[in-house]
């Protein structure tokens, strides 16, 4: 078997997480080669990164709509795609135990669409971006869409992390999201928003189709408020409970001497079963 038909044996047994890599790579190859060919010939703009990014210009991406998820399988360097592709298999993988994989891939997809879509809002109104050009590339809006969706559903779930320990889902979710505010007043504010947006997605999706939607954000709102004692039982009846314990006692007593007069008759019974029962009948 020759490695051309390895890999595509490799694609079509491998599950979406796998196949969303072997895409990624390969998109990634064929830029390389892009720039390579162009610098030949004197290119300056790599003609796959023209057609494919997002322009945070409406003018441009009215003209290529379909940026608005092509971008999501482009990277901007070795280190980039690595880090993303790393953090889609284990983020993934955990994914896929809990939802199916056409799920994952609706994660992606849509991660990716409100990412660029709170990129071009953002670069479109906030007026530090004015009289600037820029791009997007980058798989992270769609990998930020399925780590905040698992980190909300399951936020308690803990991985070990080498030379940390145990460290709960929701925690590294937080400091995710800390991360990209924070990175809003950085070089790539751009792309933190991008973050961002799939982020929100993420979040509002679980919590529109389950239950344990709230459990992230009410786990890092919680961090920020006064824990209450609950407060004290003083006292508390009994009589109640003993009232009811008491005519059961009775009631058995009753159809135990109805019982002995159905058998015997009336005149078997001792005299304090006979004063019972004329206490009981008042």
């Amino acid at each position: 078997m020759s490695f051309i038909e390895d890999i595509k044996s490799r694609f079509k047994k491998g599950t979406i997480v796998e196949k969303l890599i072997y895409i990624n790579l390969a998109v990634f190859a064929a830029t390389l080669l892009f720039s390579v060919f162009q610098g030949l010939y004197k290119g300056e703009i790599n003609w796959l990164i023209n057609w494919f990014s997002l322009d945070a210009e409406y003018a441009v991406f009215f003209t290529k709509p379909w940026t608005i998820i092509s971008y999501g399988f482009l990277h901007d360097g070795f280190l980039h795609v690595l880090f993303n592709l790393i953090t889609l298999y284990f983020i993934g993988n955990l994914f896929i135990e809990y939802f199916t994989q056409k799920q994952l891939l609706t994660f992606y997809l849509l991660g990716t669409f409100f990412g660029g879509i709170l990129y071009l809002l953002s670069q479109n109104y906030f007026p530090l971006f004015e009289g600037k050009s820029s791009v997007l590339v980058g798989a992270s809006a769609g990998i930020s869409g399925i780590f905040i969706g698992i980190a909300t559903y399951i936020p308690n779930y803990q991985l070990n992390i080498r030379f940390i320990g145990f460290v709960k889902l929701w925690h590294l979710a937080a400091i995710w999201i800390l991360l990209d505010v924070l990175g809003i007043a950085g070089n790539n504010a751009g792309g933190h928003f991008a973050h961002l947006g799939g982020s929100v997605f993420g979040y509002l999706y679980v919590n529109q189709s389950s239950n344990k939607g709230l459990n992230l954000f009410s786990k890092i709102s919680s961090l920020f408020k006064t824990k209450r004692k609950p407060l004290k039982t003083v006292y508390k009846s009994p009589k109640k409970k003993q009232s009811t314990k008491h005519t059961s006692i009775n009631q058995q007593q009753i159809d135990v001497i109805l019982d002995k007069i159905s058998k015997s008759g009336y005149d078997t019974l001792t005299k304090s079963e006979k004063d019972f029962l004329f206490k009981q009948g008042k």
